[in-house]
């Protein structure tokens, strides 16, 4: 059984939740320097759009990114030592008065976990390519007036201390928790290649629009990288809830907080989802790797390994104590969502 708490509040604020007790952090910050972050900002610093409107965009900028710093410093405060941070940021490229300029998002924030004493670890580019026309930004086909165009974001991944050492019954339910040889391939890679948030689970496109929420599948993967089951995980920004979703599906506890209670409302309704399309995300992963298997020469497939749970092939040793399960029931009692689970069953629908 696992609880999917939703708390309104700021951050910088996290009184509630207790020393150490999260295991993993998985969040996508407002980006500062993107416009429709400023009046965010600005509400919580009034010198910051001082230094908007007077053309001081550097200022702002280090402004900004010292309301993200006592936040992150909340987020370590409730971090279990070894604990992972993963967070999907981007840059900003802005005109403040007359000058255009890149504003790093993704330096400062890896220099703050630094000064942390954190270790920071490979990170990964999310591309999000563009086919628009009008994606160019500059003088046309002018040399020495033109500018990169940015496509991607960054997820920076960081670790709290030094490896986490599983013992007894966390040792079992790491090997339960263990994902698939094809799986680790594409979910370890450097390069993310994936849409935004299209996928029907997520409801209401104003949220979207206001909260710029990554796609399900970004939360999924890194819950499902990072942490064990049972383990709890905590979105500082929840915005529409979708890490909440993830691990509502990868059987993690999970904690959610937000400073606009109008999308934390929308973040509470996403959660409420029909248990059969939450299931379909674990159906299409076995589905996946069954695929997988099927398309191996028969050479390489009289290597292969049988799962003890499930029953069908895998490709390695370390996979053949993975056990999926599936979503059974879904309580709601306020702001908090209760999951219970049952084996995964390939003949349910």
């Amino acid at each position: 059984m696992t609880s999917h708490e939703i708390i309104i509040g700021n951050s910088n604020d996290m009184s509630n939740i207790e020393d150490g007790s999260v295991n993993l952090i998985v969040t996508s910050p407002p980006y500062p320097m993107i416009k429709m972050w400023d009046e965010m900002f600005s509400s919580q610093n009034p010198e910051i759009k001082k230094d908007l409107d007077e053309g001081n965009g550097n200022s702002a900028f280090f402004k900004m990114h010292e309301i993200l710093n006592s936040i992150w410093r909340e987020c370590d405060r409730v971090l279990s030592e070894n604990g992972f941070v993963c967070i999907n940021i981007g840059d900003a490229t802005r005109t403040i008065g007359d000058k255009f300029q890149l504003y790093s998002n993704h330096t400062q924030i890896i220099n703050q976990f630094i000064d942390m004493g954190y270790s920071v670890l490979p990170d990964i580019l999310w591309r999000k390519q563009s086919n628009a026309p009008n994606k160019f930004m500059g003088s046309g086909m002018y040399p020495a007036g033109a500018y990169v165009t940015y496509e991607h974001e960054y997820i920076l991944v960081f670790r709290k201390g030094g490896k986490r050492i599983f013992k007894g019954e966390e040792k079992s339910l790491r090997q339960k928790s263990a994902f698939f040889w094809e799986e680790r391939n594409i979910w370890f890679s450097d390069l993310w290649e994936i849409k935004g948030t299209s996928q029907n689970i997520l409801s209401s496109k104003a949220g979207r629009d206001r909260n710029a929420s990554f796609p399900l599948e970004i939360p999924y993967r890194l819950v499902n990288m990072y942490s064990i089951k049972g383990d709890t995980v905590l979105d500082p920004f929840t915005g529409l809830g979708t890490t909440n979703i993830a691990c509502m599906i990868s059987n993690r506890n999970s904690i959610g907080i937000d400073i606009d209670n109008n999308i934390t409302d929308i973040a509470l309704n996403n959660m409420n989802q029909n248990i059969n399309a939450l299931n379909d995300v674990i159906k299409k992963r076995i589905e996946s790797h069954l695929e997988f298997i099927d398309l191996l020469p028969e050479e390489k497939k009289s290597k292969c390994y049988t799962n003890t749970s499930h029953g069908f092939l895998v490709k390695t040793k370390q996979e053949v104590s993975i056990e999926i399960e599936r979503l059974s029931n879904i309580k709601k009692k306020e702001n908090v969502y209760t999951c219970e689970y049952e084996k995964y069953d390939s003949s349910k629908k």
